[in-house]
């Protein structure tokens, strides 16, 4: 009988993470990664989400197979914490040799999941959004809030950005952090934008419809149950775009509740064979896929510190 290999599996920490990751190749990881799922040659099956207690913890299993690296995300998404010292997401996620199904590494998710997120969001708005980036708008104050901001600006020269914040006083603290500006309402940070991000928990509408500038882009990417939404149904008739048209039948409550026709997978933008509605006023539901992952806990394993 042949003796089994050892395998050491590494574990790289949240502050080793935030040391390789970089934002420019993580969008174009991202860009690539969904390509790829959109192309068909990604096996990733619809994310498994338990319940444990409704609209306060839940638990999400996210796997997927790309050709040389497969891996699975373990994540815990308490919204009870949203108005706590802790995050309302902690991930862990490990990575496996595809051929045989060795363990590679284990790393802490979290930063993951925040900083990819934000890295979707801004491939596809360098695709869509006005070359020169005109006014940012974000609705929400927390990490995506923030993440967003430094993704986004790495694909577009924003000339004001505004935030606003259910939480007026969270508003205020982001603007004075960032040096952006504080509104008064999601509205008067919407009017005029060209670029708006929705980063909520959220069950009911935030943004409206009427609200938004024509062929401005949203980045909506909150609100990621079935029951809850951030747009409402006149924001949902614009040119609607997702990162996977599987998980948003049955996890995206704007694109589910709104009836909302898809008219792409952004991989599909990504991959050439489907065109950019350039001009349109487009809405991009975000969902966040275990590709994503994969490919950005891949990056993070080959990059030195």
């Amino acid at each position: 009988m042949s003796k089994r290999p050892s395998v050491t599996m590494a574990y790289i920490d949240e502050e080793t993470v935030r040391r390789r990751l970089r934002w420019n190749d993580l969008i174009d990881a991202m860009e690539a990664a969904l390509a790829a799922f959109s192309r068909g040659s990604v096996v990733a099956p619809v994310r498994t989400v338990l319940t444990i207690e409704e609209r306060r913890r839940y638990l999400g299993i996210m796997p997927a197979v790309m050709d040389d690296v497969m891996g699975v995300k373990f994540v815990a998404f308490y919204p009870a914490n949203a108005d706590s010292p802790y995050p309302t997401h902690n991930a862990t996620i490990v990575l496996y040799d595809t051929k045989s199904g060795q363990p590679l590494a284990a790393m802490d998710g979290r930063l993951i999941t925040e900083m990819r997120t934000a890295a979707v969001s801004a491939a596809i708005t360098r695709y869509l959004a006005p070359p020169s980036g005109g006014v940012l708008a974000l609705l929400g104050s927390g990490v995506q809030a923030r993440a967003h901001l430094e993704a986004l600006s790495r694909v577009s020269e924003f000339s004001e950005v505004r935030v606003w914040s259910r939480n007026a006083a969270h508003a205020q603290r982001f603007a004075r952090e960032h040096g952006v500006t504080a509104a008064v309402s999601a509205e008067a940070a919407v009017r005029g934008a060209d670029v708006v991000v929705t980063a909520t928990a959220a069950r009911e509408p935030i943004l409206r419809g009427g609200w938004l500038k024509a062929g401005s882009h949203v980045n909506a990417v909150g609100s990621s149950r079935p029951d809850w939404r951030e747009l409402d149904e006149e924001a949902m008739a614009n040119v609607v775009l997702v990162d996977s048209r599987a998980a948003a039948a049955v996890e995206a409550g704007d694109v589910i509740m709104a009836k909302a026709p898809i008219y792409a997978e952004i991989g599909e933008i990504f991959a050439g064979s489907k065109a950019a509605p350039r001009g349109a006023t487009t809405i991009f539901k975000s969902l966040g896929l275990a590709v994503e992952d994969v490919a950005a806990a891949k990056l993070v394993l080959n990059t030195a510190s």
